[in-house]
Parts: C-alpha cells; structure tokens; sequence
C-alpha cells in the first residue's frame, strides 16, 4: 500500500510540475519570443524604410484616394501600428495574413480585404493573450480612439466609431467591405480590428471599427494623435 500511495503521489508531482511548466511557457516564454519576434519585424520594416527599400505605389486612383500600395507579401511586415489608448510606447509591426506562425510576430492583416488607407475595409487580428499579448487592452478601446499606422512613407490616421463588439467566429460579415453591425451604411476607407474573447479563451470575438480619418506624409512628422 505504500509503494501505491508513494507512486501516486509521485506522479502527482510530476503532474503538477509539468502543469506548472506550461503555464510558465503560456505566459512568460511564448510573450519573450514574441516580443523579440515583433522587435525583429520592426526593426527590419525601419532599415527598408531607411534604406528607401519601401515599395512604389501604384498611381493614386482619384484626388481623394491615398497611394495605392504594392501587393503584400503572405507572412511579411509592411506597416506599424501605435494605439495611444493602449499606452504612447505601444506600436505593433502589420504582417500579411492571418495564419498562426504569423500571428506570433505580430498583428495580422487579413488577407483579401482593403489595403491600409485603401476604399474598403482593412481589417487586422491579433492575440489577446499569448505571443506578446499585444490586444490585451482591446475592451479598453472606445470610439474617438486613434488608431495609427505608417508604411514608411505615409501616416494614415483612424478613428474608432464603433466597439468593443462581441460576436462569434464564425461571424466573418464583420470584415465585409461595409462591414455588418458597424453602423456603416456605404463604402468607405474603413478599419476592424478583431481579437478573442474571453482573455483566456477563443469562443467568441472583440470587433472595433473606424473610419479613415486623415493621411499625411511622413516627411512631416508624427500626426497629432501621436503627439505628446
């Protein structure tokens, strides 16, 4: 009986010793590789930039139309987020698509929908918690929060007008070009960004979405929104 009670008891302790593994792994190790992974995709997006590496746009398509960019490539960077909601040092590199190696990099643009400042809706997810954790804070988002991005050659400027939303995966009317339940009623230069909800789950999704507000060159300086 107690060579039973000393195994079991054993194996509990190895158990609890690969549970508590794990768990280090989900929260620390995971958020350490994705914090130099996002730093790394940063890093490389500002030594094109520098470089003047950054691809040509095609031909504006109107007066009101900003630059249309170059295609994406599936699983790079082309563009850097900042949200001053989330705090004035948060800034996130853009990746093309949406799979799972790339998500761990940084934040995803799903592909298929608008280019960044482009008519349409461009749309963008990223983890809540794990990898870096760099939606943490989305609950926190309301409408008239910037959301900012630069391809190296441009800042474009949104504002959030509507979120957090919750709904389900399978919802994927909510990245539409006039994206559903956004209050949108015509085309427009839109934004959704879209994480998992709960914090620690994946059953159901967080959705803001925004309106492109403004544009500017980057030879001009950091919008206003970024602006101490």
């Amino acid at each position: 009986m107690r060579v039973i009670v000393r195994t079991v008891s054993e194996l509990c302790i190895t158990v609890g010793a690969l549970i508590v593994l794990f768990v280090v792994y989900i929260l620390f190790w995971t958020g350490v590789k994705a914090d130099s992974a996002m730093s790394d995709q940063i890093d490389q997006l500002q030594r094109q930039w520098s470089q003047g590496t950054v691809r040509q746009a095609a031909p504006s398509q109107g007066p009101a139309s900003p630059p249309k960019p170059a295609p994406y490539a599936a699983g790079k960077p082309f563009a850097v987020m900042y949200i001053p909601r989330l705090g004035f040092t948060w800034n996130k590199p853009v990746l093309e698509d949406t799979a799972v190696g790339t998500l761990q990099k940084g934040l995803g643009h799903y592909t298929g929908t608008a280019q960044l400042g482009q008519e349409g809706n461009f749309a963008v997810a990223g983890h809540r918690r794990t990898y870096g954790d760099p939606f943490k804070d989305f609950p926190e988002l309301r409408p008239g929060d910037a959301v900012v991005l630069t391809d190296g050659t441009t800042w474009y400027t949104y504002r959030i007008d509507k979120g957090p939303y919750k709904t389900v995966p399978t919802d994927v009317e909510v990245i539409d070009a006039v994206p559903r339940k956004s209050g949108y009623t015509r085309p427009g230069r839109y934004l959704t960004l879209t994480t998992c909800d709960p914090e620690w789950g994946h059953s159901h999704r967080l959705i803001v979405w925004g309106h492109l507000d403004s544009t500017g060159p980057v030879e001009a300086g950091k919008p206003a929104a970024l602006r101490r």
